[in-house]
């Protein structure tokens, strides 16, 4: 399972138009690549994924109207899950912060990712939403680090990274997969 994270750094009392812009533009890009799309620490109140779903799809135009939401969230491909005190849920698998500045001990490829998730390993990639990224608790937490830029460490804004990490996994794994054919 290949998880795209979205990490709440805005504000985690207050549900605001930069969240909703980012889940709108997170969910087409999971469905598309057959990722699943967790929320961690957002303030949704108790509610439950469809309901979230249907609550964001009534107040966008992006993925055609939130229809690429509901999809995952019918497929129990959509997740909310609290800010970690000490782990993350470990139906996720290895956790990956993302970042242009990887911990050397920590470090991994896009490559490595897609080959072993090919082998059924699982992989949940955190990105964090704000000007400050993720805390530095998450890199603690985190199994590895990965810049998408393989090495290049080239900072991303947020929703390109969004759509570059699902984007490039997928595709190298379909590679793998295509040469492992012949």
């Amino acid at each position: 399972m290949l998880t795209l994270a979205l990490y709440n750094s805005y504000d985690p009392k207050k549900l605001h138009e930069a969240h909703l812009r980012a889940i709108a533009r997170a969910a087409p890009i999971c469905y598309a690549f057959d990722f699943h799309l967790t929320l961690i620490g957002f303030p949704f109140e108790k509610k439950k994924p469809a309901e979230i779903a249907e609550e964001i799809s009534q107040n966008t135009t992006i993925g055609e109207g939130g229809k690429y939401l509901i999809e995952l969230a019918r497929a129990n491909k959509f997740h909310l899950i609290e800010f970690p005190k000490g782990g993350f849920p470990p139906q996720f698998g290895h956790v990956v912060a993302t970042t242009r500045k990887p911990n050397e001990d920590k470090e991994i490829s896009s490559h490595q990712i897609a080959e072993r998730a090919l082998k059924g390993e699982s992989f949940m990639l955190v990105v964090g939403l704000g000007r400050h990224g993720l805390p530095k608790e998450i890199f603690k937490l985190a199994n590895y680090h990965l810049d998408i830029t393989d090495g290049k460490r080239i900072s991303l804004e947020t929703c390109t990274a969004i759509g570059s990490i699902p984007t490039k996994i997928r595709t190298i794994m379909e590679e793998l997969k295509w040469r492992k054919s012949y």
